[in-house]
């Protein structure tokens, strides 16, 4: 074997070495729990996302907030154009005008109508009395015809007034039949635009809740991971605009083998330690067990953790102490959660609680 082969084998030995040696510090300075009373899990924390996302398509105005940015609940994050739904909606004011012009001048044409029937139905009294009239005097002239009394000239005269006073009435209840159709037609009238009327207000309200939509309000506290879409942009039905991370349901997701998980209740002390911040202790809860097991996800690194099947377990922390560290948040940062199975069992100094002031 030549000196530059041996020295490069060295080398390589040197470097496996203090590799091995690192991972055994590290593995050692990594609280390992007070036996079977404990079991730890890799894996990040996590918060419910939220996308804030246009109702209706349309051309983004304005974005009133920048990524990385604190929210609260109702806050106005961005604007879509409204020109287009401004002006159906004057366009439905317009309409709504007219509908009720149209309902006041048939409301106008029922009682013209109205009056109509009335004068007609007194018309039609005053010819039926002219009628009985005409019949006494035909009669009385038929008595008087008997008795060679009066002419047939008169007699005559009586039967064209009983004729003339039976045309009249029949014309008075015409006109009346007349009046009473012209007073449905008045009212049906009066009926469609007043429907009219109402289909125009109800298209200002829904225009209304249109124009409210293309305000885009956050749906709760959080922060801002990312702006999708830009001012002047057109955006598609439900095109997404931000999307917002809810700092106050944060957790961590991790798995464990069936041998232990079966143990694990709803509710059991869980102890959050991030890579990205060793000093510190984090309290959570289990708020979840998966029901049926699972392959071990990729972030599981050994080879025989790997061949086993595992079951999801999220340990959630809790909203008042997110409340008030809101600021340190952050997710996608990886760690480990120490679970504890025992409730008489002690968590040990290097697992207490330890948190920023």
């Amino acid at each position: 074997m030549n000196r530059k082969y041996r020295t490069w084998i060295l080398r390589i030995i040197a470097v496996a070495v203090v590799a091995a040696a690192a991972v055994m510090a590290w593995r050692a300075m990594q609280p390992q729990g007070p036996g079977p009373g404990f079991v730890s899990g890799n894996g990040r924390i996590e918060a419910t996302e939220i996308d804030v996302a246009a109702k209706t398509g349309g051309r983004l105005r304005e974005v009133m907030v920048d990524e990385g940015e604190f929210v609260v609940a109702g806050q106005i994050l961005a604007r879509m154009d409204t020109q287009t739904l401004q002006a159906q909606r004057d366009e439905a004011v317009a309409q709504r005008a007219q509908a009720r012009t149209a309902v006041a001048t048939a409301r106008f044409q029922v009682a013209q109508q109205q009056s109509q029937h009335e004068a007609a139905v007194a018309t039609v009294a005053q010819y039926q009395a002219a009628l009985d009239a005409a019949r006494q005097r035909l009669q009385r002239t038929r008595l008087l015809a008997a008795q060679k009394l009066v002419s047939q000239q008169a007699m005559d005269d009586a039967l064209t007034e009983q004729a003339s006073a039976i045309a009249a009435l029949a014309t008075a209840r015409a006109q009346t039949a007349a009046a009473s159709a012209a007073i449905e037609t008045a009212g049906s009238q009066v009926i469609g635009a007043e429907s009219a009327t109402d289909a125009a207000t109800a298209a200002i309200a829904r225009i209304d809740a249109e124009i409210d939509d293309a305000t885009l309000r956050s749906p709760r506290d959080g922060r801002v991971q990312y702006r999708i879409a830009q001012p002047d942009e057109v955006l598609g039905s439900g095109g997404k605009v931000l999307n917002l991370v809810d700092l106050s349901d944060v957790y961590m997701t991790f798995f464990l083998p069936e041998t232990v998980a079966g143990k694990v209740a709803l509710g059991s002390e869980v102890r959050i330690l991030l890579d990205a911040a060793p000093d510190y202790v984090i309290p959570a809860t289990v708020s979840f067990v998966a029901s049926t097991a699972q392959f071990t996800p990729k972030t599981v690194e050994t080879a025989s953790e790997r061949q086993k099947l595992m079951f999801r377990v999220k340990a959630k922390i809790g909203r008042e102490l997110l409340k008030k560290h809101i600021a340190y948040v952050k997710t996608g940062v990886p760690g480990v959660a120490w679970l504890k199975l025992d409730e008489d069992a002690q968590w040990p100094a290097e697992l207490a609680v330890r948190l920023p002031e």
